[in-house]
This record gives C-alpha cells, sequence and structure tokens, in this order.
C-alpha cells in the first residue's frame, strides 16, 4: 500500500453552505493534516455530525441534479482511480482484507479505506460491525482497540492482523467496510461538490482530497482545503468557473502535500486529475488513461 490513510473527521461550516458530512476511501496520516484535533474531540465531532446527517436545509438546491459520481458507474470508476494511487492497482476490492502498521504513528491500518487503530476510526466499524453481527471474528478485541485508540500501540491486538484478514472474507464485514466509507468520505464529498456546483470530476477531486487530506477542520484537512480554494476563485455555484476553481484546488492541494515534504510524490494530481481538467473531461467521462507513481493506468 503506498498510502497511508485514517480519519476521524470533524464537523465544519464551510463555505457555500455548512458541511453535513458523514465517512477507507482511504484515509490521512500526520504529514496530510488528519490528525489536527485530539481523538476525543474527533468522536465528538463525528457524533454531532451523525445529529445532523438527517438535515435536507442544504440540499433543496441539488434534490434533482443528476447522480453524477454517485452513479453506479461512475462510482466503481472513482474507487478504481483512488485505488491507483492507495494501493497501486485498480482491484480496489482486494484491500478489504490488508492490515499492516505501516510506521505512520497511526498503529494498525487496514481495510478497503485504510482504517486505523490510532485514530478511532476503525474502532467505530469494529464497534458498529459487532452490534449488526454479535461474536464476529473481531469482537473480542474491542477492549483493546478502546485502549490503543489515540495511539500506536498494539498491546492486546496479538493475532489482530490475521483475524482481520479472515474476517474480511466475510460479505457482511465488506459490506460494513463500504458503508463506513461512504459515510465518512465518499456521500459528504459528492454532497459538497454538488453544492459548490461541480460536475462529475469535480466531485471525483473532492473525494480523492477528501480520503487523503481526512475530513477535519485545520488547513490542512478537506474542509481547510476546500475554504482556502474559495477564497481565491469563486465556486460554480457563486458564479465562477468551474475548470478555474478546480485548478486552484488542485493547485492548493499539490502546495499542502509539498510543504509537508518536498519530495513528496504528488503524480496523483499532476498526470491523473490534472489531466483530466485539462483535457476538459469536466464529466470524467472513460475512456481515462492517466498514471500514477509511473505507472499507467486505463479504463476503457
Amino acid at each position: 500500500m503506498k498510502r497511508a490513510g485514517c480519519l476521524l473527521f470533524a464537523a465544519v461550516p464551510v463555505l457555500v453552505t455548512a458541511a453535513v458530512c458523514l465517512v477507507p476511501y482511504l484515509h490521512t496520516d500526520s504529514a496530510d493534516g488528519r490528525d489536527g484535533s485530539t481523538t476525543a474531540a474527533r468522536q465528538q465531532a463525528r457524533q454531532d455530525d451523525g445529529k445532523r446527517a438527517g438535515r435536507s436545509d442544504d440540499d433543496e438546491p441539488i434534490a434533482d441534479r443528476p447522480p453524477g459520481l454517485a452513479a453506479p458507474a461512475e462510482k466503481e470508476l472513482a474507487q478504481q482511480i483512488v485505488a491507483s494511487a492507495e494501493n497501486s492497482t485498480l482491484d480496489w476490492r482486494g484491500a478489504y482484507g490488508y492490515v499492516e502498521d505501516i510506521g505512520d504513528g497511526q498503529g494498525y491500518t487496514a481495510g478497503v479505506i485504510g482504517f486505523c487503530t490510532g485514530t478511532h476510526d476503525l474502532l467505530t466499524l469494529v464497534e458498529g460491525y459487532t452490534e449488526d453481527h454479535p461474536g464476529n471474528g473481531l469482537a473480542r478485541y474491542l477492549p483493546a482497540l478502546r485502549k490503543v485508540d489515540g495511539t500506536d500501540s498494539h498491546a492486546g491486538l496479538e493475532g489482530f492482523p490475521a483475524a482481520w484478514k479472515k474476517e474480511a472474507r466475510v460479505g457482511a464485514f465488506r459490506a460494513a467496510q463500504d458503508a463506513e466509507r461512504d459515510r465518512v468520505y465518499f456521500d459528504p464529498a459528492v454532497r459538497l461538490a454538488k453544492l459548490d456546483g461541480l460536475g462529475t470530476l469535480g466531485q471525483f477531486i473532492y473525494y480523492d482530497a477528501m480520503v487523503m487530506h481526512g475530513p477535519g477542520t485545520n488547513a490542512d484537512s478537506f474542509h481547510g482545503l476546500r475554504e482556502r480554494a474559495a477564497r481565491e476563485a469563486d465556486p460554480p455555484s457563486a458564479g465562477g468557473d468551474e475548470k478555474t476553481y478546480l485548478d486552484v484546488f488542485l493547485d492548493i492541494r499539490r502546495t499542502t502535500m509539498k510543504s509537508k515534504n518536498p519530495d513528496r510524490d504528488t503524480t496523483r494530481i499532476d498526470t491523473a486529475q490534472r489531466r483530466f481538467l485539462h483535457d476538459g473531461n469536466l464529466a470524467l467521462k472513460p475512456p481515462l488513461t492517466w498514471k500514477v507513481y509511473g505507472e499507467t493506468y486505463h479504463v476503457p
């Protein structure tokens, strides 16, 4: 796995409209600003955000819009493009059983979107899954997961990687991972992009940023990036040009990545998303060809 992705997300009022968010694919590491708040604050933010998830007052402007990235074929494409950057493959379903400590200080990273034992999202996933499926192969690790939450410790997690891989063969657990990915990353990214007047490509650009930088409130997390972009260029919902706004958003993302590490690979932007944008493919329509880490990918 090339990425280091965990997150927990913070509720945040954002430009254009309030962010009513919800959740691997992949999360963020400290280099990407996903650890900008404490675990307790992140837990509270998730709870508060969940209470607001049923609100519809901001949704009227997008109620009749096309599904965009949420359409089944487009959503599948989105997972493939993200997986090319996160896992160097188009086979995103192959990540359900992934589990490894990648040395980013967040404990074990696991699953289809990079849930982490140190950032509360993996704990949330296992708790919810256990509520629906008591006695599953991961339930016995819940006391240890609660103790290591917020740390990189493996205390009490002996045998956890093997148990995760085994449970990932269970369809219900794979479905639970998908649901959590959508709740925290995909659904809020697509919703906010639509509120900003963005088409399918813009919705994907938001999704990839949500996955990599995390849905936090600091300047280097998704909501901070979105606010910074809107200060430099109006989004289409405010009368701005879509391509110009997305160019600015990608510039800010790239600068943020490089500010943490000047040698950081940014090809997921430079030779993938930027390529689609410069080709004028705002609808993100195949066939698509792009490069990440020097490797070429193609979707007919």
